[in-house]
């Protein structure tokens, strides 16, 4: 690839970055590759770094087990696990070992939908109730008991960039109380009554002006099983995870499936070095995938997947929609689900901020900056990324032609891991 004359005398950090947003938002020719950037080394693994930090987050007690595996440049690069799948089975942590990955079920979930718009079956600013009437009459908490008309309706595109004004019930807000007593995402409820619940919970602001965490991404399974026609987890193993061979993923686990299950542990203080892991009960951990008396299949949580299985989902992304001769999105979907979709304006960003200089695609959070301090998470510009509630962490990175998942089962989310992890990765001084 030809640097433009105004690049050849910058610092090879500034050309990556540069290259990144050309292939965020340059058109790809037919047949081409998903971006242009596989002559840039950016860094060299140190798998030995790696290997020790791993090994340190065990050691430690921070952790029970760990895995990690990192994709780049057209192979597999590295592979470790270290500790224990089930501490006190001692059964140790393998490529056979199965994770609860909560929240990284979202973007799968947003893969789904995406490829109905593909096909023209929705606009990304139809409004919602134009599919799910019951979004027709929203309501916003304006604090102090009062309730007004949400000052325009919830879009698709809002569901997808968490812009909906949506409750996941994590605050003290009316909003937040009455999302807990309308309990949507129950277990007993199929996804049509989780939307019906949800439809009469007051949002938190006005559709667009707040990014916040929520069930839209239940609200985009709903989605996917009525504009379908399917029941939104037969189309996901059917359209996503099955033309990948994702044979190991699913909501669904078997009897044999279950032992391979690795078990969780709640921990301490988030961050906290100290250890002091407990092991939740079987059945609790169990609960989302082997109870008969399951109705709900969640759009933003509750897929099991093992580290082999979900590296095949992130390098479909890598390669902009495909794997293995698979075609799951085009190349501009992807380009489009992975820019920042947040306006300016938009500055009340829920936890977002933590996750460092990042705004929010469609489904994926999205580097915009380099790390401001030590402290911020590695990474380069144009990375997208997200994480679950069991402390589990992926990312893609065009730039370096690198896909990255880090498997661990603890709780609550211990953000600390991923920031120790990166570091190992990259380098502390990365991007120099």
């Amino acid at each position: 690839m030809t640097r433009p004359a105004v690049l050849r005398g910058a610092k090879r950090r500034d050309v990556l970055r540069a290259a990144t947003a050309l292939w965020l938002s340059g058109p790809i020719a037919a047949g081409a590759a998903a971006h242009p950037l596989r002559r840039s080394p950016g860094f060299k693994l140190d798998p030995g770094r790696i290997d020790a930090a791993l090994q340190q987050m065990v050691t430690s007690g921070r952790a029970a087990g760990v895995s990690a595996l990192i994709w780049r440049q057209g192979q597999e690069r590295y592979y470790h696990a270290a500790g224990f799948a089930d501490r006190e089975a001692r059964r140790a942590m393998d490529r056979r070992t199965l994770f609860q990955i909560y929240s990284m079920t979202k973007p799968v979930t947003g893969v789904a939908l995406m490829q109905l718009w593909e096909q023209g079956r929705f606009r990304l600013d139809d409004p919602v109730w134009r599919y799910l009437p019951h979004f027709s009459q929203m309501q916003v908490d304006r604090g102090g008991g009062a309730l007004s008309a949400a000052a325009r309706p919830i879009l698709v595109r809002d569901l997808l960039r968490h812009t909906a004004g949506l409750s996941y019930g994590t605050g003290g807000t009316a909003a937040d109380l009455a999302y807990k007593r309308a309990d949507p995402l129950n277990l007993a409820n199929d996804l049509a009554e989780a939307g019906r619940r949800l439809a009469t919970v007051p949002l938190l602001a006005d559709p667009g002006e707040i990014w916040s965490y929520s069930a839209a991404v239940d609200v985009q399974a709903l989605l996917v099983e009525t504009l379908s026609g399917m029941p939104f987890e037969l189309y996901v193993r059917r359209h996503v995870l099955e033309p990948l061979g994702m044979v190991n993923t699913g909501w669904t686990l078997s009897a044999a499936d279950l032992d391979h299950l690795a078990a969780v542990y709640v921990g301490g203080q988030t961050g906290d070095r100290a250890g002091g892991l407990v092991r939740q009960s079987d059945e609790q951990t169990r609960a989302n995938n082997a109870s008969p008396a399951r109705r709900l299949t969640m759009g933003g949580a509750g897929l099991v997947s093992s580290i082999d299985d979900y590296m095949r989902f992130c390098r479909m992304l890598l390669a902009g929609g495909q794997l293995d001769g698979a075609r799951i999105l085009r190349s501009s979907t992807i380009r489009l689900m992975t820019s920042d979709q947040l306006d300016p304006a938009i500055v009340s960003r829920h936890f977002l901020p933590s996750k460092g200089s990042v705004g929010f695609g469609f489904d994926f959070a999205v580097r915009t900056a380099p790390p401001a301090t030590p402290e911020e998470n590695r990474g380069e510009v144009g990375e997208f990324f997200w994480d679950g509630y069991a402390s589990t962490l992926f990312w893609v990175d065009p730039a370096n032609d690198l896909a990255a998942v880090f498997l661990v089962q603890r709780i609550p989310f211990d953000g600390a891991l991923h920031h120790d992890f990166r570091k190992a990765v990259y380098g502390t001084g990365y991007p120099d």
